[in-house]
C-alpha cells in the first residue's frame, strides 16, 4: 500500500502566493479591459456629438478655433436656457 505524500506547509504558502500574484494580474487585465471599454464608448459618444453638432449648426466650413468662437458665443445662453429635463443629476 502506498501512501500518498502530503503537501508540507511551505509548498502550500508558494502556491498559495502563486494564486495571489495570478489574481493580482488578472485584476489589472480586467481593470485595463474596463478602461479601454469607457474609452471607446467616449470616443463614439464624441464622435456622435460633432457630427450632431455639424448637422444642426452647418459649421463643416469653419476651423476648429472659429468652431470654439461659435460654442463659446452660444454656451451661456445654452447653459441658461437647458430644460430641467436635460440637466445633469446631482
Amino acid at each position: 500500500m502506498s501512501k500518498k505524500k502530503r503537501p508540507d506547509l511551505d509548498e502550500m504558502n508558494q502556491e498559495l502566493e502563486k494564486l495571489k500574484a495570478r489574481k493580482k494580474v488578472l485584476q489589472r487585465e480586467v481593470k485595463y479591459q474596463d478602461s479601454i471599454e469607457r474609452r471607446k464608448q467616449r470616443t463614439f459618444r464624441l464622435v456622435r456629438t460633432g457630427a450632431l453638432v455639424e448637422k444642426y449648426f452647418k459649421i463643416e466650413h469653419l476651423t476648429i478655433e472659429e468652431r470654439e468662437e461659435v460654442f463659446k458665443i452660444f454656451s451661456p445662453y445654452i447653459k441658461q436656457n437647458m430644460p430641467n429635463k436635460f440637466r445633469k443629476k446631482e
